[in-house]
């Protein structure tokens, strides 16, 4: 299976991905009537003075666009906390870092005073708090399992301790030397 070596390029397409589950989830709680209003009209609002501009089609453009943007910070964000803490555990990993990224963008686009369109009931911020998990859960499982096994390479706190498992260096010096003395017997 293809791996993607390069972090940025991994946190775009974990980003994507996980964005995109969140727009869906967000698209059921709009349509089930739990959230007043969707992230394209909420992150609308941010550059628009009006409410009727963050609900046309140009504002929820621009509205997915920005939604789209937080997404793929998010992922680039998520895979260097995966490199620097390893895969392990990712089902707590994702969660916590899309309820605590979800948090803090709705936290800052809520104190916007010029934001008019942020929704203000408990039922659309639960329903924010949820995409927002199923987000940081799916970016992290698709930076796990596309990226490439040299990203989670961590290097030990300190010089004292060994790592408890080989790292993917040394388990492919262990097969260069394998390799190497067969070749000689």
């Amino acid at each position: 299976m293809f791996k993607i070596k390069d972090r940025i390029v991994l946190g775009v397409v974990a980003g994507l991905a996980g964005n995109a589950i969140k727009m869906a989830i967000d698209e059921v709680s709009i349509k089930n009537k739990i959230s007043q209003r969707s992230f394209r009209e909420t992150a609308a609002g941010v550059w628009v003075s009006k409410k009727s501009e963050a609900t046309n089609i140009k504002g929820q453009i621009l509205g997915g666009l920005l939604d789209f943007g937080m997404g793929i910070l998010g992922g680039i964000a998520t895979v260097h906390l995966l490199s620097k803490t390893g895969r392990d555990h990712i089902v707590t990993k994702g969660v916590t870092s899309g309820i605590t990224m979800g948090s803090f963008i709705t936290f800052v686009m809520g104190t916007l005073p010029q934001n008019q369109v942020r929704p203000k009931d408990a039922a659309s911020n639960l329903s924010y708090m949820v995409s927002h998990a199923a987000y940081g859960l799916a970016t992290a499982a698709v930076a796990a399992k596309l990226g490439h096994p040299s990203l989670f390479d961590t290097k030990p706190q300190n010089d004292y301790l060994e790592p408890s498992e080989p790292t993917t260096e040394q388990k492919n010096k262990e097969r260069c030397y394998a390799t190497k003395s067969e070749m000689h017997l």
